[in-house]
């Protein structure tokens, strides 16, 4: 069964001087957040960027893909820590992500979390939409 998660952002003003909020309309989980063209290209200062959002789905979305290739293998995880950075550049947009992700594996071997690292890097849906960027990876167990 498919499904379908949305947001919206109400935005005033122009790229430089404007302001916007983003709504997270499904779950409702997280209160709105504001948004500016300096928290994208500058320093955040308490407000959230296109980027910020596209590094929390991705890590959760590693997270999950990790987990699940991982408990394929019959070496569940006990825990996962991801990070990911994404990179943006004015003029050129967004030119790079970087997951880190720090497990506790029992029964893996740094070679075996690695490679199931990669795996999920490579398959996971948010990591499959994002293609056209580079997606690098840093793995290792706790």
């Amino acid at each position: 069964m498919a499904t379908t998660r949305s947001a919206h952002t109400v935005w005033e003003g122009n790229l430089f001087q404007g302001k916007g909020v983003v709504d997270f309309d499904s779950s409702g989980s997280i209160s709105a957040q504001p948004v500016t063209w300096a928290s994208r290209a500058e320093e955040a200062n308490g407000r959230t960027s296109p980027e910020e959002l596209i590094a929390a789905a991705h890590s959760s979305c590693f997270s999950m893909a990790l987990s699940n290739v991982l408990d394929k293998a019959g070496t569940p995880p006990t825990k996962l820590v991801t990070s990911a950075e994404v990179t943006f550049q004015p003029g050129e947009g967004i030119t790079g992500i970087h997951l880190t992700v720090e497990g506790t594996v029992p029964g893996a071997d740094e070679a075996a979390f690695t490679a199931a690292a990669e795996d999920a890097k490579v398959n996971c849906p948010v990591s499959q939409a994002l293609k056209a960027v580079d997606i690098t990876l840093t793995a290792k167990l706790a």
